[in-house]
């Protein structure tokens, strides 16, 4: 049985007519739940907050909107693990992995991931709310976070919120508030970023360490983008076959001798190839023979499902686009999903470049939606009239200087407790797996982090907790995770 206990009240309730919609800068209110995980009881708090973020003057310049969960049968934290989240964008509300993959509820949809009405929200019977506390936070003007006009009305300057380091800046800032409010300096502490949110907490990783002398245990790192790596050129090019592969094995156009391979069994066949033959062949450029030009495009053809017409129409670098386009153009009349190729659309005419529309952004958004304002205002009670922006105006985002996974390097090399956690979707065509996996290369150039790195992938896309198969896995090897990285750091942070 749920239920709940409104502890504090300085929130808007628009009674007044034509009343102006006001954000609420600090308070909180508190609910109590319960949820059934792993077939146990764990009972929790739920605290909807507003915590500010000052200016150098003490001045409140933006309010920053989260939800903190933490288990209410533990006497003493100071050992329990504190899992801090953040989605991407940039501009994207902390929505995703709160109510479809962490949080103890989560939205109603097929064990595939497809909506379904009416719209609502079920628990979660694969939180990791078992083994640590989670809070799920809105960057500045996403979900109900807001910028803050001083006395006279004005606004604040957006550059020191809408940009790659102004982001990590004030956001180290605000966690380490927002730790301090709580009393959880002793616990073993965790980011969890996906998309853009993975470019956010490498940087925050090392700013937490060198700006606040916070030391964190893991960073994970779900669907990352490119955390301010080069991938420009044949390394780009090269890198999408094998989501190219494992796309084209889920629709079943591959031929027969890889299409009876389990995917799993397949893609180290297309990973070895795309490093030790076709990455040299595109580096030479023009300079490729025509004869080793022609044994790439068939290559290409025959693990893309993609005809050798058309990879030869496009030098050997077919774009993204024109893949999700193409690859059920003649066989079946779909387009193929961005951020995750399970999902098929269907477009006007079949001809063409380009999707009409992202059909899993589309499947997404009607159905996170309904799901995110009826739990805020039904469950966790804040009524207001303040719009949950899932996607917020935060541009142009300065992109400039971007060198967020060189911070996580040097962040694991400084902190001898660091771990690192990666996790992918096969299916993702917006930050691909094999991207992931090359990331992970730049961050252990020197090869000594083996033993404090692991990479996840799973059956699905971008969002790959939406697939029930995939939510119950990754949320165990997060467990896993925070297990083995809490291991021995009652020994000391040492070499």
């Amino acid at each position: 049985m749920r239920y709940s206990v409104f502890v504090l009240f300085a929130l808007l309730l628009n009674t007044a007519f034509a009343q102006k919609v006001q954000v609420p800068v600090d308070t909180t209110m508190i609910s109590k739940h319960s949820v059934s995980i792993k077939g146990k009881t764990i009972p929790y708090t739920a605290e909807l907050g507003f915590q500010p973020v000052w200016d150098k003057s003490g001045n409140p310049v933006a309010t920053l909107n989260y939800t903190y969960y933490s288990r209410s049968d533990i006497a003493d934290n100071q050992t329990r693990p504190l899992l801090i989240s953040f989605n991407g964008g940039p501009g994207s509300a902390s929505v995703w992995m709160h109510i479809a993959y962490t949080g103890p509820r989560i939205l109603k949809i097929t064990d595939e991931g497809y909506p379904v009405q009416p719209y609502g929200i079920k628990d979660n019977p694969n939180s990791v709310l078992d083994v640590a506390d989670v809070v799920f936070v809105n960057p500045v003007n996403t979900g109900y976070s807001r910028m803050i006009p001083n006395a006279e009305g004005k606004m604040p300057e957006r550059e020191q919120f809408f940009g790659v380091n102004a982001d990590i800046s004030y956001l180290a800032d605000w966690v380490n508030t927002f730790v301090t409010r709580h009393n959880r300096w002793r616990s073993p502490k965790f980011l969890i970023g996906e998309s853009y949110g993975t470019t956010r907490v490498s940087g925050l990783a090392n700013a937490l360490q060198q700006k606040r002398w916070m030391y964190l245990n893991g960073v994970i790192l779900v669907s990352p983008t490119e955390i301010g790596f080069e991938f420009e050129g044949p390394v780009e090019i090269a890198n999408r076959l094998p989501y190219f592969a494992a796309t084209a094995w889920y629709h079943n156009a591959l031929p027969p001798d890889l299409q009876n391979k389990d995917l799993t069994e397949m893609l180290p066949e297309v990973e070895a190839y795309t490093v030790n033959e076709l990455l040299p062949v595109l580096a030479k450029g023009g300079y490729a023979s025509a004869a080793e030009k022609e044994v790439v495009a068939e290559k290409i053809a025959y693990y893309s499902g993609l005809s050798v017409r058309t990879v030869k129409q496009n030098n050997l670098a077919v774009p993204f686009n024109y893949f999700w386009k193409d690859l059920l153009r003649d066989s079946k009349g779909f387009t193929v999903g961005r951020l995750d190729s399970r999902y098929r659309g269907l477009d006007i005419a079949d001809a063409g470049t380009t999707p009409d529309y992202n059909s899993e952004l589309t499947s997404w958004l009607h159905s996170f939606t309904p799901a995110i304002n009826y739990y805020m205002r039904e469950e966790l009670g804040f009524k207001t009239d303040l719009t949950y922006d899932l996607f917020g105006d935060v541009h142009p985002w300065d992109r400039s200087n971007n060198h967020a996974g060189a911070d996580l390097r040097e962040a694991m090399a400084i902190n001898p407790n660091l771990h690192l956690l990666v996790q992918s979707g096969y299916y993702d065509g917006a930050c691909t797996y094999f991207n992931a996996k090359y990331i992970m290369g730049q961050i252990n150039i020197n090869g000594k982090f083996d033993d404090r790195m692991d990479f996840k992938g799973y059956r699905s896309g971008h969002m790959m907790y939406l697939r029930a198969e995939d939510l119950k896995a990754a949320n165990e090897d997060l467990r896993l995770f925070i297990e083995k990285a809490s291991q021995g750091i009652d020994q000391g942070a040492k070499y």
